[in-house]
């Protein structure tokens, strides 16, 4: 909520008191929060959105453009568990036999056709096919084990 109120009211003074309006209208009003509503977020949301409206009203300024909902970018903990997700898949690739990681290299992180891959590497088309097949199935046996799949 704070971060929220920081970008709209570009004052920490003031957003720490929208803040703090915000919890208490929060304490003061959670009886009439309904379930069946909707979920908790999205009325946290609104009770915070409402605050920092009314303190920026309150000083004579507008909050610029506070949506009417939450944002759905993924959070610090999501992003986290991606950049530990993307990291292991790194590594499981790297562990790969080199024929079969260059060619899940080219493929997935250059984003080459696999006819591309088979001139390029000056290989068959077959067997890119069942090189790029082959380590496919390595990949989804360790990412299966790590339950990452």
């Amino acid at each position: 909520m704070l971060g929220l109120a920081l970008r709209r009211l570009h004052d920490r003074g003031r957003a720490e008191d929208a803040t703090q309006d915000a919890f208490a209208a929060i304490w003061r009003s959670a009886r009439t929060y309904k379930p069946e509503r909707g979920p908790g977020t999205t009325w946290l949301y609104t009770v915070a959105r409402n605050a920092i409206i009314d303190r920026a009203r309150a000083r004579g300024d507008i909050a610029a453009e506070i949506p009417d909902r939450a944002d759905d970018a993924p959070g610090p903990a999501r992003e986290t568990e991606d950049a530990w997700v993307a990291g292991r898949v790194h590594g499981a690739v790297a562990d790969l036999p080199e024929q079969e990681r260059i060619l899940i290299e080219l493929a997935y992180w250059k984003g080459l056709s696999q006819s591309e891959i088979a001139d390029q590497l000056d290989l068959p088309l077959g067997t890119v096919k069942t090189r790029t097949r082959t380590a496919l199935v390595r990949l989804a046996d360790v990412l299966e084990d790590d339950q990452l799949l």
